[in-house]
């Protein structure tokens, strides 16, 4: 009997951890019901205007919405070279590429650096966006249009018909404004643009607007930090001046 209590025991114990580590993995969104994305472009935006862009996406998405020279069968290998080709471009450097197996399917990752943001929009693969950084009076103006992709199409390719596409930004500033959908801003300074492939594959264009403080968040707290240590040295010399007085 003992032992078999204790049996039940465990397994309860086992019931609650796995509880626990599916709400945790819930909570920070990731975890096991964490969303798949067919297609992902990270841009990481620096204040001078230079940026880096990850992009994570499948080869079947790569064929469909940008062209790729790459054969969309789950089963054909893909060359790493012929990936760095095809990110690359005299503006730009590709620093990193990767490949990995997602569902059975292959999935490419790629990192591409430029020195201007807007020299994107001269790589084939980033042709379908325009890119702006503006200062207006105050603030940094960044602004993306997405427009129609250059690919083969979903003809060319069967979809489940529940894929995404995702846009973000990180940005390295305060954001004053910005017309991301779900409208959160997340932790990181990231913000989000979603689309169904569908919708992206009829050219559904991706309007991506943000406004920003011209200085980093960096240094925004170097400067609040020496400020309160100023401050707090001068009262101390206030205080010791007044003591000395006194005297």
């Amino acid at each position: 009997m003992r032992s078999g209590r204790s049996a039940r025991a465990r397994g309860g114990l086992w019931l609650v951890v796995a509880a626990c580590a599916i709400a945790a993995g819930c909570g920070r969104g990731g975890g096991v019901f964490a969303r798949e994305y067919e297609y992902e472009e990270e841009l990481y935006l620096a204040l001078d205007g230079s940026a880096t862009l990850d992009v994570n996406a499948s080869v079947a998405s790569l064929v469909a919405l940008r062209g790729a020279p790459f054969d969309p069968d789950p089963r054909a290998r893909v060359d790493r070279t012929a990936v760095r080709t095809f990110f690359g471009a005299p503006a730009a450097r590709v620093a990193a590429v990767g490949l990995a197996r997602r569902d059975g399917r292959r999935f490419v990752h790629a990192r591409v650096q430029v020195d201007r943001v807007r020299d994107l929009a001269s790589l084939g693969a980033f042709a379908w966006s325009s890119y702006r950084l503006d200062r207006r009076g105050d603030v940094l103006e960044f602004r993306q249009t997405v427009g129609a992709p250059a690919g083969a199409g979903e003809r060319a390719i069967r979809w489940r018909g529940d894929e995404i596409v995702a846009f973000r930004l990180h940005l390295p500033s305060a954001i004053v404004f910005h017309n991301s959908p779900s409208g959160v801003i997340q932790r990181g300074n990231i913000l989000e643009w979603d689309q169904p492939l569908s919708d992206r594959l009829a050219g559904a264009p991706v309007d991506i607007r943000v406004e920003l403080q011209p200085t980093s968040i960096l240094a925004n707290t170097l400067l609040l930090f020496g400020a309160t240590i100023a401050a707090a040295a001068a009262t101390l010399a206030g205080v010791v001046w007044w003591i000395s007085r006194r005297r």
